[in-house]
């Protein structure tokens, strides 16, 4: 494409012009007024003179027209995978870029959002405008020739202004006119709540095509279900519920799938609450006064979570002297309280290198077994009275134990070691100095011989023989620490070791936490990413079956990551609630935004853009056509920055008028012989008609 221009390249610059044309032109112009002889040639010659100082150049300029560029953007957000609208979609896609492939003046740039690929943010809100901008970055709004969506219309960032690069925006809306839809939400969801305790929080159902009446609501809470509320549509409603462990618990509500509605995905609402637990409270009796005692005191009232009780006896009844029972402490020993009357108050009860001395009646002792049949918790650790004649084994407490002593007492320093068992044993597994042989930790120098053992043998000391016993006994747990030398750790002997740890991992595993369970299957969203944790003492728990949001199932292989800890990951494209199962275990895991706004509201909608397209000149039409799966798409028309740019079954693209300069060719207009000729002339015919 050629262009001719005129273009002046002055001889002189342009002061020093006026100050020689302006006196030149003010004698012309006054020999005009006065109508003197040769006042025209005298102007002419003047003009002539100017025209030659201000040397006048015609430019021919050779250019190249540049493309205007148009954004297709594709929604491929989750939402628009509901019924007809991926076809829709790539029906619409398909069309637009034949259509508009027939101008070669439209350089066309398809940015599609919500893909795999996508960031996780845009995944879980219709980020079109976002994308939008991304696409015209490097584009002098000049050359923009507009932009067209492709779209259930659920957008979550329209501008509140019309959008920056003013040219025509077109909205190609998927579903179809009429669709409805029900969905529940939380209105109020604490982020935490007490252990056991009743927790408040309120809920609505919502009907898009203004239905009325109740609705029945589903509460489960970690998979299992609670109970079931009728709802009225619309209203905000009251829900209880029991925070049934400690550590994160998802509260799910369900309703169900009503005839002709667009989706259920939006008929479940999840909410997340961390389980706080009150604190635990420790019985701990010390049958004697000894180092190891003050040990589990400090271990127990460092612990926050842990309201401790402890007595010691510090006198037997056989050592009698003159002073009265009354005197010999500040508070009574509440046998009956304590072992009767307030037992199941108890989660855990520590017999502290305690022997039968008449101190307990004979029958509490049964209490203390029917309360650790019932649930409760019971830790032995047993010195070398537990050999003796008056050991707790031969009380109605042997129900309860896992281990019936020999008699003997080993008195050999020795290394407590971890067995193969213990290695895989959350209470145990990587405990500090564990992984070296010998261990970096201290010795212990005794332990007591037992036989039969039952449960899980975890530690072992000297000879080979159990050191530490966990076992199960009917709903309640009994730990045997089979050594009173624990303390050696506490004083640092020999470099110290573990004893905190391995302290407070076994009175927490006794009082059942979630995280010390030895056969445990957890899940966590990561990003898009699905996280699975599989805590066993097997060697090969298996895959883990996930079952995601939209129903589909897969197999995710678990890899060992360490004794006793399998993981497995997958990366997903579905927000919400998903099903992990391995074995008999099952758990649930939520990915992506809790109630993501991607499934607030699922009904297509022309309303949310129209407002921004016609701002700009733009439109925003629905795509639906009589065939299932196909589209009525309009026509694609070029027009200038100031027409309309949309009709009834078209819609515009403005044209650029940019180009790109290629090359100038100047050719002078008053240079040469030409130029001086014209002056000569000029010049002789005024010095002529002045000589007559």
């Amino acid at each position: 494409m050629n262009n001719w221009s005129l273009s002046f390249e002055p001889l002189l610059s342009l002061p020093m012009l006026v100050a020689v044309l302006i006196p030149l032109a003010l004698l012309a112009l006054a020999g005009l007024w006065m109508r003197r002889r040769g006042a025209v040639l005298r102007l002419a010659a003047l003009a002539a003179l100017a025209a030659a100082l201000l040397n006048p150049v015609l430019l021919d300029e050779e250019r190249d027209p540049l493309q205007s560029v148009v954004a297709l953007v594709v929604d491929r957000s989750q939402s628009q995978s509901i019924g007809e609208r991926e076809q829709q979609t790539d029906a619409a896609l398909a069309g637009m870029k034949e259509r508009l492939a027939r101008f070669g003046q439209f350089d066309v740039r398809v940015v599609e959002t919500g893909r795999n690929d996508a960031a996780a943010g845009d995944r879980t809100e219709t980020r079109l405008f976002s994308a939008l901008q991304g696409a015209f970055r490097d584009v002098p709004n000049s050359r923009i020739a507009g932009a067209v969506m492709i779209t259930d219309g659920q957008v979550h960032d329209v501008p509140a202004t019309a959008p920056e690069f003013g040219a025509p925006l077109h909205a190609l809306v998927t579903g179809h006119e009429g669709e409805k839809d029900r969905r529940v939400r939380f209105e109020k969801a604490p982020r935490f709540g007490l252990v056991d305790k009743p927790l408040d929080m309120t809920y609505r159902v919502i009907a898009t095509d203004g239905q009325t009446g109740s609705v029945d609501v589903r509460i489960a809470v970690n998979g299992e279900t609670v109970g079931t509320q009728q709802a009225l549509i619309g209203q905000e409603m009251p829900l209880e519920i029991i925070v049934p462990n400690a550590g994160r618990n998802i509260v799910e509500l369900s309703i169900p799938t009503e005839e002709g509605e667009l989706t259920d995905t939006n008929n479940r609402a999840i909410a997340l609450v961390d389980g706080i637990r009150e604190n635990l409270r420790v019985l701990l009796v010390s049958g004697e006064p000894h180092a190891g005692e003050r040990t589990w005191r400090n271990l127990l009232k460092s612990d926050a979570s842990v309201d401790l009780v402890h007595f010691t006896i510090l006198r037997p009844p056989e050592k009698q002297d003159s002073t009265p029972i009354h005197e010999l402490s500040l508070i009574a020993f509440p046998t009956r309280e304590l072992f009767v009357e307030k037992i199941n108050e108890f989660d855990l009860i520590i017999f502290d290198r305690y022997q039968h001395r008449d101190v307990l009646p004979i029958l509490y002792y049964d209490y203390i077994a029917e309360y650790v049949e019932k649930g409760g918790a019971l830790l032995i650790a047993a010195g070398p009275e537990y050999a003796g004649y008056s050991t707790i084994a031969n009380t109605p407490l042997m129900s309860a134990l896992p281990a019936m002593p020999t008699g003997e007492v080993i008195d050999k320093a020795f290394y407590p070691r971890l067995t193969e068992l213990g290695q895989r044993h959350p209470v145990t597994r990587g405990l500090d100095g564990s992984a070296s042989e010998p261990p970096r930790w201290g010795r212990w120098f005794r332990t007591v011989r037992i036989e039969d053992p039952q449960g899980e043998v975890v530690m072992k000391g000297a000879d080979e023989q159990p050191l530490l016993l966990l076992d199960r006994k009917g709903e309640g747990r009994v730990g045997m620490l089979l050594s009173d030398q624990g303390w050696l750790w506490a004083r640092g002997y020999e470099g110290g070791g573990p004893h905190v740890q391995l302290y407070r991992r076994l009175a927490h595993w006794l009082m059942k936490e979630p995280e010390l369970e030895e056969e445990r299957l957890t899940a966590d969203g990561r990003g898009m990413a699905l996280d699975i944790r599989r805590q066993t003492m097997s060697e090969d728990p298996g895959p883990a079956e996930v079952t995601t949001p939209s129903g589909k199932k897969v197999q995710v292989r678990l890899a060992q990551s360490e004794p006793g800890i399998f993981t497995g990951s997958i990366e997903t494209d579905e927000i919400g609630l998903y099903q992990i199962t391995n074995g008999e275990l099952s758990t649930l895991a939520h990915v992506g935004p809790v109630n993501a706004p991607e499934f607030a509201d699922v009904v297509s909608t022309t309303d949310k853009l129209k407002p921004a397209a016609e701002a700009v000149g733009g439109s925003v039409r629905r795509l639906a056509g009589s065939d299932p799966g196909g589209v009525n798409l309009p026509s694609v028309v070029p027009v200038r920055a100031s027409g309309e740019a949309s009709g009834g079954d078209w819609i515009g693209l403005r044209n650029t008028e940019d180009s790109v300069l290629k090359s100038v060719s100047s050719v002078p207009l008053f240079g040469g012989f030409l130029g001086l000729g014209l002056l000569l002339l000029a010049l002789g015919g005024m010095w002529y008609r002045e000589g007559r």
